[in-house]
């Protein structure tokens, strides 16, 4: 056993879980809209505790639906008609051999949906926006007590239901948070005024929940460690409160961090968060509370939770979004498969459906969500041919499901080796974990039987030459034309170019370089010149508000936080290139006002454009093709990849209704 830690038994009040992987509490909007359970929901825990996961934490219950609902489906316990649901769920994850934990919810002001009587949301006390309009309402008395009774009520039916043991969520702003809050909390009544009264609340629901639910069922409850808001929790003031909170009747703390309402990368990481930030919060909180603790790390990777357990951060290790990317993560880490893990690499695209109100999904792992739906069977390519033109994430995501699913698959890539845009993607700094994924691409085509073909540039005739029964164009986009009047070839290069080869240091430091794009790409290459030496200046034709507009929302932050506090890097807003004459770079901004700058080099970074010549050219021969990815749209990595196993299925879907002498043809 590499991780002997990792995979020890837990106990805890008499329940014995299997080893110390939790799954953490993620919402999927897999439920219905009256709060029931549904299939889809059940099958994608079974598939997590089949995995090899010993404790499933399933997602936020409400308890209380009146006050509204932090997703439009939401799962809720509020009355005995979804007790029926919740059971089932049960019995399949416990059938697998995990145990499971019911967490609990009220989301006070932080609702996505109603409140369902036209009123307002509810917080401990009023809360109003910049403009002042009230957009939150404080709780009276008998609300407070009456949400107490909401979450005990729905104990008593989770414990009808047959849940293991049960979590309070008690972090990121949600009600029992909020009430803690000194920022949040400016009651001067029973439950607010003082530390004393703050913890009123929280301590009121795990003394009701913990007489409902018994002396032989864990109660958990999930905390932030800091809120990193001004005027928030502090992790000494998390230090000072745990142990009440243990005290009353808590068996384990979840400890995450971050509020709502302050810092929404505190609570999901960002990509260029580090490994493992969280543990030493969790180190200071388990000594504070003598209790074990889980932590959500994050962790990516075994050894990382391994070392997490043998220096005493925490008693057990909480996987979010690596098991969306893959949900046997712990079956794979007992039997020592560690490069067959499919990594998470904190690209949140996961979290940008979640903001869109979508079920559950992952960038690498379309599976994900959709585990009632069955893969092509791999007789269903048997005898055919498939070729896939580009091996970008989506032309390697369509050749595996394509020789999974029994075809002869050929991989055509112009450039000499894999990876296409993944290859841009991990070259800025503090994106390294896209490597990851790439890595875990190259070793997947490595043991599969895909016939890979580098350097090879495939029109319609080299393709039409291996004779295909379908045909996958994943060639990624062309270049767009540069936007500049007048220009030195010599001294204007493509910024997505730069990114897909290996910048020499020597030919960028001590030099001043100009990049002309302020979006995701530009702002990347600017980043990547100042680390390598260079002096740049980023030239935005948009507000410098708006850099960076089309990336991930938490990433987004840091790097334009990053971006403002780097001396070597100077944003030049609501400005164009007008011209580019040897050294000088001639500047024309929105008022009309000329400047000029020298530079030895220009970063063109102005978008680029599809191209779906190839794809008309053989549909016009016969064959059935399709694009995806930037062939088709311009869009992150997840969206390639879904684009990939969408157009497989799809093709796979037109083959199977012909005859076998088509498939062949």
């Amino acid at each position: 056993m590499l991780y002997p830690r990792l995979f020890e038994p837990f106990s805890v009040r008499g329940l014995t879980v299997r080893n110390r992987i939790a799954m953490a509490p993620m919402s999927t909007a897999l439920g219905r809209p009256d709060g029931s359970v549904t299939p889809a929901q059940i099958a994608y825990l079974r598939e997590r505790a089949a995995g090899g996961v010993g404790w499933v934490i399933v997602e936020f219950t409400s308890v209380d639906r009146r006050h509204g609902l932090a997703e439009a489906c939401q799962l809720t316990l509020e009355t005995d008609a979804n007790v029926a649901g919740h059971a089932e769920l049960v019995r399949a994850v416990h059938a697998e051999g995990a145990a499971t934990c019911l967490q609990l919810q009220m989301a006070g002001r932080h609702i996505e949906h109603g409140p369902f009587d036209g009123d307002l949301p509810v917080a401990p006390s009023e809360v109003r926006d910049r403009e002042g309009v009230l957009v939150a309402r404080a709780m009276t008395d008998r609300e407070v007590l009456d949400a107490i009774d909401a979450f005990r009520m729905a104990a008593r039916r989770a414990v009808r239901a047959g849940y293991a043991a049960i979590e309070l969520h008690g972090a990121h702003g949600y009600l029992p948070m909020a009430f803690l809050s000194p920022r949040q909390n400016r009651r001067t009544d029973r439950w607010g005024g003082s530390d004393a009264a703050r913890l009123a609340f929280p301590i009121a629901l795990i003394e009701a929940v913990r007489a409902e639910i018994g002396p032989r069922r864990p109660l958990l409850y999930r905390i932030s460690c800091a809120e990193y808001a001004p005027g928030g929790l502090t992790l000494e003031d998390t230090e000072r409160i745990a142990p009440r909170l243990v005290a009353a009747g808590v068996d384990v703390l979840d400890v995450s961090s971050g509020s709502l309402d302050g810092g929404f990368h505190q609570i999901v990481d960002p990509m260029s968060s580090p490994p493992g930030w969280r543990f030493e919060a969790a180190r200071r909180i388990r000594r504070a509370v003598g209790v074990p603790v889980i932590v959500v790390g994050p962790v990516r990777w075994p050894a990382d939770g391994e070392a997490a357990l043998a220096r005493g951060d925490c008693d057990l290790i909480a996987l979010g979004r690596p098991l969306l990317a893959d949900a046997a993560w712990a079956r794979k880490a007992a039997a020592g498969e560690v490069a067959s893990i499919r990594p998470c690499t904190n690209c949140n695209w996961c979290m940008d459906r979640t903001r869109r109100h979508l079920s559950v999904g992952c960038a690498e792992n379309p599976s994900t969500g959709n585990e009632l739906e069955p893969p092509p069977a791999p007789s269903t390519g048997r005898g055919a041919t498939a070729v896939v033109v580009g091996a970008g994430p989506a032309g390697l995501h369509a050749a595996l499901e394509l020789e999974a699913a029994g075809f002869e698959t050929h991989l055509l890539e112009a450039r000499s080796r894999l990876g296409g845009g993944l290859i841009a993607s991990t070259a800025p700094p503090l994106k390294d974990k896209l490597g990851w994924y790439l890595d875990y691409l190259e070793s997947c085509i490595a043991r599969s039987t895909v016939q890979v073909h580098l350097a090879t540039r495939a029109d319609a005739a080299a393709v039409l030459q291996r004779r295909p029964t379908l045909v996958v164009i994943a060639a990624g986009a062309s270049t767009s034309v540069v936007p500049i009047g007048r220009f030195d070839s010599d001294r204007v290069v493509d910024a997505y170019e730069t990114l897909m080869t290996p910048l020499p240091v020597a030919a960028v430091a001590g030099r001043h370089m100009v990049v002309y794009g302020g979006g995701e790409t530009g702002c990347e290459t600017a980043e990547l010149l100042a680390a390598n030496g260079a002096r740049v200046t980023l030239v935005s034709r948009s507000p410098a508000t708006k850099l960076a507009r089309g990336a991930e929302v938490g990433y987004r932050k840091a790097l334009r936080q990053r971006l403002a506090a780097n001396p070597a890097v100077t944003v030049v807003e609501r400005t164009r290139i007008d011209a580019v004459e040897q050294a000088r770079v001639r500047l024309v901004d929105d008022a009309g006002a000329i400047r000029e700058v020298n530079a030895d080099r220009v970063y063109v970074a102005q978008g680029r454009r599809t191209d779906t010549s190839l794809v008309d050219a053989l549909r016009a021969a016969g064959v059935p093709a399709i694009a995806v990815g930037d062939a088709r749209r311009i869009a992150r990595i997840g969206d390639a990849v879904h684009d990939a196993h969408s157009a497989v299925r799809t093709l796979i879907s037109e083959l199977t209704q012909g005859t076998p002498e088509e498939h062949r043809r």
